[in-house]
This record gives C-alpha cells, sequence and structure tokens, in this order.
C-alpha cells in the first residue's frame, strides 16, 4: 500500500503549491497561537481558495476553545479535525467531524487504550514526546514501543526527514507520515527542494 503524506504548518500559498506539485495528499495548517507555525483563519480561508482539488485540508487544534473549532469547521474548507492537546474522546466526537488524535508517544503511554478509547477517530497520528512542545519537536521517538496490533491507521510524526523516512516506513508501515520542520527553509516557510526529496524517499519506499 501507498504510504500517504501529510506536511503540516502551511502559512503560503506558494509553499502549499510546492507540496502539492510534489505529491503530498494532505495539507496541515495550524490553528495554535504559541506555534511559529501558526496561521489565522483568514489567512487560511485564502491560501485553500487558491489550491487545486483533491488535496486534504486539515486543521491542527491544541486544547482549543469549541467555538474556535466550529467557526474552523464552519469555513466549509477543512476536510479534517487534528487534536494535539490534551483533548478527551467526549470533546473531539462532539464536533461530529471527522478528526484524528496525536499521541505523544512513550513507554508510558498505552496506545491499545488509545485506540479504544478514540475508536471513531480516523487515525491515530503518534509523535514524540515533549515536556512543554505540542508537536514540531524535530526528534524521533522509539518506533518500536508501536504495537503491530493497532486496529487503526497510523500517521507517524516525529522528526522524519529525507534521510530517516525509508526506514521509519519499513519499520512501523505507517497508513502516512508527517513532516513539517525538515522540509522548512525557516519556521513556517517551506523549501520545495526539501519537499521533493522527502516525497521522494517515501516514494521510493517498500514495504
Amino acid at each position: 500500500m501507498r504510504t500517504r503524506t501529510k506536511i503540516c504548518g502551511i502559512t503560503r500559498l506558494e509553499d502549499a503549491k510546492a507540496c502539492i506539485y510534489a505529491g503530498c495528499d494532505a495539507l496541515g495548517f495550524v490553528f495554535y497561537k504559541e506555534s511559529p507555525r501558526y496561521i489565522t483563519l483568514d489567512a487560511f480561508k485564502a491560501i485553500v481558495k487558491g489550491l487545486p482539488p483533491f488535496i486534504a485540508k486539515v486543521g491542527l487544534f491544541v486544547n482549543a476553545a469549541p467555538e474556535e473549532i466550529e467557526a474552523a469547521i464552519q469555513s466549509g474548507f477543512l476536510n479534517l479535525l487534528q487534536f494535539h492537546g490534551d483533548e478527551t474522546p467526549d470533546f473531539c466526537r462532539q464536533f461530529k467531524f471527522p478528526y484524528i488524535k496525536a499521541v505523544a508517544v512513550s513507554s508510558s503511554v498505552d496506545l491499545l487504550q488509545y485506540v479504544k478509547d478514540f475508536y471513531d477517530s480516523e487515525a491515530l497520528l503518534l509523535d514524540s514526546s515533549h515536556e512543554y512542545l505540542k508537536g514540531g519537536t524535530g526528534q524521533t521517538f522509539d518506533w518500536n514501543l508501536i504495537p503491530h496490533s493497532l486496529s487503526k491507521p497510523i500517521i507517524l510524526a516525529g522528526g522524519l526527514n529525507a534521510e530517516n523516512v525509508k526506514e521509519a516506513i519499513k519499520k512501523v508501515n505507517p497508513y502516512a507520515v508527517d513532516v513539517s520542520g525538515s522540509v522548512e527553509e525557516s519556521k513556517g516557510i517551506k523549501n520545495y527542494h526539501k519537499i521533493q526529496a522527502f516525497i521522494k524517499e517515501i516514494q521510493d519506499a517498500t514495504v
């Protein structure tokens, strides 16, 4: 099965188009004000209005107020919500909108329980654990902590780059991979050549 690609932290139309033309499947937009890749709802709307069809737009939220999430949904441009904070299952499902739940993986985290708790999620996004950062750490985690028996699609994140993504795919066999920092010129500004190199490694990977 082909491994899908999500590129997160889009802040400019030209970067979004570069990701699409390189072959990515989904774009992530960070609606979290503490992030250097934060984007306003108006800026998000302006970008997606300039995009071609058949590309998934994912809105990332971290412990956001329900009205903020509802406003993004009502824009009509999102395909998927990504909850990257401490959101409970009941919080996530109250919007009656497709969502994925990010999990900061460590040896103390029970991923099988996450699958049960977030049974109605589209997938689990597995990311590196950090004391205060909610994603975007640039660090990998121990992929051996992922059980082989997870009955839900896995989106692998955390420190992936053109040098290690092929190994990650062979080891984890994720449904998709998620990248942000390693394909950037600076925070929030993507680099087309890095994007191309990353996606080429994914396309060349065999499981």
